[in-house]
Parts: C-alpha cells; sequence; structure tokens
C-alpha cells in the first residue's frame, strides 16, 4: 500500500465504512479499537489508551465544538443542502452546495451572482471559488447571521455512508467549548470524562488549541483549505517544556496537529498563534514538534495520509493500514481509531 495523494493503492471495502455511531452498535464511545503502531502493532480499545503512553507525555486536544453547519436550501434547479464551512473576516461564508442525494452541485451549475433562497426568507449570492483552480466550496455573501439560521434549522454535515440522519450531540467531543467546527474534530470522539481523568491520574498532562474545521470531501488533487486556528500561550509552554523534559507531544487528530505545526518554528519551539493556517503536511514538511498523533482511519487518496506520513513516517503509516484493513477496523468519524508514534517505524 502506498499513502501519498498521488497513489492511494489501498481499497476500502464498503462494509468498513461505519455507518452508525458506536453507541448504535452497543458500545461506549472509548470501546472502540486502538491500533498503536510505532515499535511493533499493538491492538487495544481506546478506554486502553493511558497504558500506551508515558509519565510526562502531552496530550494536545482541539477545544473546537461542531456546528449543526447544514440548512436546506432550494437553488432554480431544485432543493439543495447548503454546508456552512466557515466564516470569514469581511463578513462572507465560506459554502459548500450539495444534492439531495449527497453529491456536491455539479460545478457548471454554479457561477457568480448564483442566489441560494434559506429559511426566513434569507439568501445567499454567490460571489467566487474559495480556493484557487477548485469550484466545489464558495464565497457567499448571506443577508443574515447564518449562526442564527444554524441554530434554528441546522443538522450536522453527512456524507453517503451514513445513511441516517444523527443528531448533533453525536458529533460532539468532550472537550468541544468553542463553537466553531463545520465538521466534528472526529479524532477526540472516543474519550470520555473518565479517560480524561485517567490519563491525568496517569501523569500525563493535556492542554488545547483551537482549530475549526471546514468540510471535507475534497475534489482531486484540491489542497487542504484554509482553516481558523489559536495555540495558547499557555499551551506553547506546555509543549516546549515536555520537549524539554525528554516526554513527547501526542496531538490528538490532524487539526491538531495543522494547529501546533503552524506555530512551531523551524527548530521545533512553539509561539502562541493564531489566525488562518495553510500549512500542509507532507514529504516536503515534516512535522517538527508532534511526535505522535492519535487519528481515526482516512479514505484513500485523502490528504490526510501525507500528514500522518510527516509525523509517523511511511513505515509506520503504511503497516497501521495494512493491519487495519486485514483486522476488520472500522473507517470514517464513527469508526476507531490509531495511535501513530513517529520514530519506531
Amino acid at each position: 500500500m502506498t499513502v501519498t495523494l498521488a497513489q492511494p493503492s489501498f481499497v476500502l471495502p464498503p462494509e468498513r465504512n461505519a455507518v452508525a455511531p458506536p453507541e448504535a452498535r452497543g458500545l461506549a464511545r472509548d470501546e472502540v479499537r486502538l491500533l498503536v503502531a510505532g515499535d511493533g502493532l499493538t491492538h487495544a480499545r481506546f478506554r486502553e489508551l493511558p497504558q500506551h503512553l508515558t509519565q510526562g507525555d502531552l496530550v494536545v486536544v482541539n477545544n473546537s465544538a461542531t456546528l449543526a453547519a447544514a440548512i436546506d436550501g432550494r437553488i432554480d434547479t431544485g432543493p439543495i443542502a447548503v454546508h456552512f464551512a466557515t466564516w470569514l473576516d469581511d463578513g462572507g461564508w465560506v459554502v459548500e452546495l450539495r444534492t439531495t442525494t449527497r453529491t456536491p452541485v455539479p460545478a457548471e451549475e454554479l457561477s457568480t451572482g448564483m442566489r441560494i433562497q434559506l429559511p426566513e426568507g434569507a439568501q445567499a449570492t454567490l460571489r467566487e471559488p474559495w480556493l484557487a483552480g477548485a469550484r466545489r466550496l464558495w464565497i457567499a455573501d448571506v443577508t443574515t447571521d447564518p449562526r442564527h439560521l444554524l441554530d434554528v434549522y441546522g443538522y450536522p454535515i453527512t456524507y453517503s455512508y451514513v445513511p441516517q440522519r444523527w443528531s448533533v450531540s453525536y458529533y460532539s467531543t468532550v472537550f468541544g467549548r468553542i463553537a466553531g467546527s463545520a465538521e466534528m474534530p472526529s479524532a477526540a470522539r472516543p474519550f470520555t470524562e473518565h479517560l480524561v481523568l485517567d490519563l491525568i491520574a496517569a501523569g500525563i498532562g493535556i492542554a488545547p488549541i483551537t482549530l475549526h474545521t471546514g468540510v471535507s470531501s475534497p475534489e482531486a488533487g484540491e489542497p487542504p483549505s484554509l482553516e481558523r486556528f489559536a495555540v495558547p500561550d499557555s499551551t506553547a509552554r506546555s509543549v516546549n517544556d515536555t520537549k524539554a523534559a525528554g516526554g513527547r507531544v501526542i496531538a490528538v487528530g490532524t487539526t491538531v496537529t495543522r494547529a501546533l505545526e503552524t506555530a512551531a518554528d523551524p527548530s521545533g519551539r512553539v509561539h502562541p498563534a493564531h489566525g488562518w493556517t495553510e500549512l500542509v503536511l507532507g514529504e516536503d514538511r515534516p512535522a517538527r514538534v508532534v511526535d505522535g498523533l492519535i487519528t481515526g482511519w482516512h479514505a484513500p487518496g485523502a490528504s490526510h495520509l501525507d500528514l500522518l506520513v510527516a509525523v509517523a513516517g511511511e513505515a509506520t503509516v503504511h503497516a497501521a493500514y495494512s493491519a487495519a484493513l486485514d483486522t476488520g477496523y472500522l473507517w470514517h468519524e464513527f469508526g476507531d481509531s490509531a495511535l501513530l508514534l513517529g520514530g519506531c517505524a
């Protein structure tokens, strides 16, 4: 298996898609499977995570909370779903338009000045594409504050592999405090309050960053979107102190990895930072500060795979994905997890 964006050579069987939350399968959140990959491979349950970390390690989490970021709308060709990805500094919003069958509205049907009818008589007008060379995401000007519409009419963004609609509570994490993510920072979903206490009792630190996620399912070759982030001074100091003391920095998800690496200088020292990140980790930009990450399983061709390699190395990622495919792990936001440790392949 090759884990690069250009050559996604593994095939994900449909039965490996987690089609519902683990709670619907009779499991607690922290009972999903955990594959630990580093100095060998270990199969565990997520609630056993403290056993695979070391006193003095630091777990960095994302405190962004998930919005009910989809609402129903209408264009000239009929009803659609409008996904609100993020808000911009000039008052505009980045949106994605999807059909009622959850596929992107064809690019040829989208154009500057196109109007979208929203609840309560509100309208969104497409201004221009958000990313250079792509037409999936658009900047839109909305006649009312979309956050009001999302509070009243919103529902979580879902994709075709999850056939049933679940309430926003299923898309929350124990760390979510600051509303802003279009999609759940799902690597943190298996954490429970009890597990957090177990980590603290084991001498493992926990520190927050904020990164508000956009919408996933990019077009082929589309770069990762810019995302809002903040690394507070207290977390920067905790990361630097951990590294100085010989501990490891474990990021909970690609969102945390992206935020910390954006705030890291070339020597690997993290500084307080906030704003927008457009950092893309990969072969040309390996991780400087993150020693390992906790993550869900990503689909073939996802740009996140390059980020995993940038942290853990291609051999570790290859071994982990091969083992997960061979032993029945489940994919996506309601699926199983991995702890990928760098420098141990």
